[in-house]
């Protein structure tokens, strides 16, 4: 028996490969000659970095960047070597949970650090970038990463504008004389699923301006200066749209990426299941196993569990879904590729306990113990 497993982590329980390999040793004590190949698996989200690093025989580093209010943070990013890639969070330099909550002032904030990652990854060698741009405290247009990339944004004494959205207002011109040279030979993958476009009202001052500290005074301004910055983008660069798809997402850092950098917007579990190759190792499974930690009607929107149904019921592959819980309408997920689906919990348990790694752990192997015993009477 071969068997593909890919799983989304369980956040706070079990990342995608710790529950792929407890997976893994569920179907062994059934089928001890089984082939199980265990494949990491995220949306492009929290905790792409570690999967997707690690699942790949990569290696993390660390590195010391400028975070959001220009204070010095230990940012974490994955290489894989063989390929030259980068993959990256922008959140691990720019992110809103690197912000007090009384600190959230979109004015302030920089993206300043994600293009000092960058650079570093850049100066090691890569070439290639997966870049998951959630989870932003941001909404400076993306101009932040460009300077660290050597990009002038430039007032008019010819000085660089100062961090976070309010540089906006001071922009005058913009410059790419000192852009770094090898940013040309890069190409970058941006994990992107939201549409919403640079300016506006769904654009990105308008939807995420408040959970990011902004004011209605504030988000009035920050969209005029986003129109100006657009303006001066579009005036040097062609193919700078303010009004393409994604533009918006992680507070105009979109804009930023498809205007300055040889850049694709994509669906995050897109490039996931793409650069991971799973469709090449479905095609020869007898059963593909999926899940996240909580299965629902959202996880048919575009999810990962859903993402790795498609490619299966390409080639007529059964699906059988693990998650830390299921709600009534997950039954939605039936009808999108997955054959059935199994909570994990083995019985009534504090929020805690089901949480705890090592119960996660043994609750997925049991489970997975029992459905597959059900297989073998089939089977036989």
């Amino acid at each position: 028996m071969k068997v593909v497993v890919a799983i989304d982590s369980l956040k706070g329980s079990l990342s995608s490969l710790e529950a792929g390999n407890a997976i893994s040793e569920g179907i062994h004590k059934v089928f001890p000659k089984a082939e199980v190949t265990v494949r990491p698996l995220a949306d492009g989200g929290e905790g792409t970095v570690e999967a997707l690093t690690l699942g790949m025989n990569g290696h993390l580093e660390k590195v010391i960047v400028t975070g959001p209010l220009g204070r010095p943070v230990e940012a974490i990013y994955g290489i894989l070597e063989k390929s030259k890639t980068a993959i990256m969070e922008m959140s691990a330099a720019a992110g809103i949970t690197l912000v007090d909550e009384q600190e959230r002032n979109p004015l302030n904030t920089t993206t300043y650090g994600v293009g000092e990652m960058i650079k570093d990854a850049i100066d090691k060698g890569c070439r290639h970038f997966i870049m998951g741009i959630g989870g932003s405290a941001t909404n400076d247009g993306g101009i932040g990463m460009l300077q660290a990339l050597g990009y002038g944004i430039l007032d008019k004494e010819g000085k660089q504008v100062s961090f976070g959205a309010k540089g906006l207002k001071e922009i005058d011109r913009i410059t790419d004389d000192f852009a770094i040279p090898e940013l040309k030979k890069c190409s970058f993958r941006v994990a992107c699923d939201v549409t919403n476009t640079l300016c506006g009202e769904l654009g990105c001052s308008a939807i995420f301006g408040p959970q990011k500290g902004a004011t209605p005074d504030m988000i009035e301004q920050m969209d005029k200066w986003l129109i100006h910055y657009a303006k001066l983008t579009e005036e040097k660069y062609p193919k700078a749209n303010r009004n393409h798809a994604g533009t918006g997402a992680a507070g105009g850092l979109g804009f930023a990426f498809l205007s300055y950098t040889n850049a694709v917007l994509e669906s995050g579990i897109k490039i996931i299941l793409e650069e991971t190759r799973l469709e090449e190792y479905v095609k020869a499974a007898d059963i593909v196993v999926t899940g996240e930690g909580r299965l629902d009607a959202q996880t048919v929107m575009g999810k990962a569990p859903v993402g790795v149904a498609e490619i299966a019921k390409k080639y007529g592959k059964k699906v059988i879904a693990f998650s830390g819980c299921v709600t009534e309408d997950a039954v939605e997920c039936n009808n999108h590729g997955i054959d059935a689906y199994f909570p994990i919990l083995r019985s009534v348990v504090s929020l805690e306990e089901a949480m705890d790694s090592k119960n996660a752990r043994k609750n997925m192997v049991e489970t997975v113990e029992q459905v597959f015993r059900l297989i073998k009477i089939y089977k036989q």
